[in-house]
C-alpha cells in the first residue's frame, strides 16, 4: 500500500485547485478521476471575475494563455415574462469551455508534482486514524483526503430531495456569427436556457429544465419566443451533453472527517454563474486547510473546523441568495411582472442581486 499526504477525488476544477494547491505547499497528492480528459460538461462555462486571479495562479505557463483568449462577458441580459432586464458585469467575466479548462487544469496539477490517475474510480474512503482510499488498482493511505467528485459520487449520499419534479441539466455549442458579449438567460416555465459567447463565432447553450417539459435541448430551444428566433440561424458543433436528475440541498463542506468541494458540497442554482468559481475556491480553501494538519500547524479537528467556517463565511450567502432568486421565478406573473419592473426602473438594485451571488 503506498502512502501519500493527500488524495484528491475528482479532477474537475474544484479537485484540480485542490491538488495543485496543496502540492505547491509541499503535499505529496495522489488525484484520482474517474472519467478521462478532454471531455465536455453540462456546464454554463461562465467563470467570474472574482476567481480569474486565483485561476490563473492555478494554471501553469503553458496554459496561461487560456485566460488571455477567452471571450470576455460584460454583461448580462434576463429575457422574462416578455421583458428584458440588463445589467452589467463588472468587472468582466470569462468564458472558457470545459472541455479546455479541465485539460489544462490537470496539466497543470501534474507540472505541479501531482500524481494524477484518470479512468480510476475510487471504490471507498475509511478512516482509522488515517485514511485507506480504495481503487480497482489498489489501496492508498492519506493523512487527509479531498471530495471533489460531483454531487452524484458514489461516494456521497445525497439528502433526500424535497420535490418529485425532476430537473436536467443540457449542453451543447452552436456557431453563431458575431455572438453579444453578454450572458443572456432566457426563462420560460419549467426551466430557462443560458447563452453566451464561447470562443469565436460560438456559443454555449445551457439549459436546465424539468423532464416532464423537454428532455432534448432542441425542445428547450423552442420553449422561449426570443431564443427560438435566435437560434434558427445556428449550426450545432458538438454532439449534445446531459445530466441527471438536478436538485438542490444544504451545502455539506465536511463529512466524516472529508472535506467536500465543488458540487460534492453543494450543488448552486446554474443561473446565478457561480459554479466554477465555488469549486476553485473551495478547492484551494480546502486544500490550504489540509495542508496546515499535514505540515502538524494544526490538529485534524481544527483543520476541519477552520474549514467548515471558512467555507460558510465565504459561500452560504451565495447559496441563500441564489435560493431566493429561484424562489422569484416561481411566484405569480403579476408579482414577478412588479419585481421586473423594480429591477428595470433601479439598475443600482439589480447591480447589487448581482454581486449578493458572487
Amino acid at each position: 500500500m503506498s502512502c501519500v499526504d493527500l488524495v484528491v477525488i475528482g479532477g474537475g476544477p474544484a479537485g484540480t485547485a485542490a491538488a495543485i494547491t496543496a502540492a505547491r505547499n509541499g503535499a505529496q497528492v495522489r488525484l484520482f478521476e474517474a472519467g478521462r480528459f478532454p471531455r465536455h460538461k453540462v456546464c454554463g462555462e461562465f467563470v467570474s471575475a472574482e476567481s480569474l486571479e486565483l485561476l490563473g495562479s492555478l494554471l501553469d505557463k503553458p496554459d496561461a494563455g487560456l485566460l488571455q483568449s477567452a471571450a470576455r462577458i460584460g454583461k448580462t441580459r434576463l429575457f422574462v415574462d416578455g421583458q428584458i432586464v440588463a445589467t452589467e458585469v463588472e468587472p468582466a467575466a470569462a468564458s472558457i469551455p470545459r472541455f479546455d479548462l479541465d485539460a489544462a487544469l490537470w496539466g497543470s496539477a501534474k507540472a505541479a508534482g501531482v500524481e494524477a490517475s484518470s479512468q480510476v474510480k475510487v471504490l471507498r474512503v475509511t478512516c482509522d486514524g488515517s485514511f485507506t482510499v480504495k481503487t480497482p488498482s489498489g489501496e492508498v493511505q492519506a493523512k487527509a483526503v479531498i471530495n471533489a467528485s460531483g454531487r452524484w459520487s458514489n461516494l456521497r449520499t445525497p439528502a433526500e430531495q424535497t420535490t418529485k419534479e425532476k430537473w436536467i441539466g443540457l449542453k451543447a455549442h452552436f456557431g453563431e456569427a458575431n455572438p453579444a458579449a453578454s450572458v443572456d438567460l432566457y426563462f420560460f416555465p419549467g426551466g430557462y436556457c443560458g447563452v453566451q459567447p464561447v470562443g469565436k463565432d460560438h456559443v454555449n447553450a445551457c439549459a436546465m429544465v424539468k423532464a416532464a417539459v423537454a428532455t432534448e435541448l432542441p425542445e428547450v430551444l423552442e420553449l422561449h419566443p426570443e431564443l427560438k428566433l435566435r437560434s434558427r440561424a445556428w449550426q450545432r458543433v458538438m454532439d449534445s451533453v446531459s445530466v441527471a436528475p438536478l436538485f438542490f440541498e444544504t451545502p455539506q463542506p465536511v463529512r466524516d472527517g472529508v472535506m467536500m468541494v465543488g458540487d460534492a458540497a453543494g450543488f448552486v442554482d446554474p443561473f446565478v454563474g457561480d459554479g466554477i468559481s465555488l469549486a476553485l475556491r473551495s478547492g484551494a480553501l480546502a486544500a490550504e486547510c489540509a495542508v496546515e494538519f499535514i505540515q502538524g500547524r494544526k490538529s485534524r479537528k481544527d483543520a476541519l473546523e477552520r474549514y467548515q467556517v471558512e467555507y460558510e463565511r465565504r459561500f452560504a450567502s451565495i447559496f441563500r441568495s441564489s435560493s431566493r432568486l429561484r424562489e422569484l421565478l416561481t411566484w405569480p406573473r403579476a408579482v414577478r411582472a412588479a419585481v421586473l419592473f423594480l429591477l428595470r426602473s433601479s439598475p443600482g438594485i439589480t447591480r447589487q442581486l448581482v454581486k449578493r451571488t458572487r
